[in-house]
């Protein structure tokens, strides 16, 4: 009976010690939402770009398909130089039981505003923008 007892309270402290790594995936993956939003509100294409697959789906006006991250970094350069970024806000977020994470924003710039999506997949370990999208509200 003893034995039993032990064995019950060594799997309700194995339970209790997995929550909060769970929880500590999510703040993770909280940050990596924040970080990536703080670059696009702040126009910074250098630091988003350290988030980019090794290649991604991007749209921005003018551009639009699957690009390198070294290519994908000029052209978002490119177009937060001519679309200053004033404010960016994230309007909806999830994920999906593999892991993806999606969000999605408004950006208003100097000269309009942006319907803004962006995709995250995990990669060797690593939660990367494998979609960004920019279009025109």
């Amino acid at each position: 009976m003893k034995y039993l007892a032990f064995i019950s309270l060594l799997f309700a402290g194995l339970h209790l010690s997995a929550t909060p790594i769970d929880s500590t995936i999510n703040i993770d993956q909280q940050d990596i939402n924040g970080s990536i939003a703080s670059y696009i509100r702040s126009g910074d294409s250098k630091s988003l770009a350290n988030y980019f697959s090794a290649t991604l789906d991007l749209t921005v006006p003018g551009n639009e398909g699957t690009y390198s991250k070294s290519q994908a970094e000029i052209i978002v350069k490119n177009f937060f130089s001519q679309y200053a970024p004033v404010t960016f806000t994230v309007n909806q977020q999830g994920s999906s039981g593999e892991g993806s994470q999606f969000a999605i924003g408004t950006l208003k710039t100097a000269s309009g505003s942006f319907r803004a999506y962006y995709l995250l997949k995990k990669s060797a370990g690593q939660q990367l923008i494998v979609v960004l999208q920019f279009e025109e509200e």
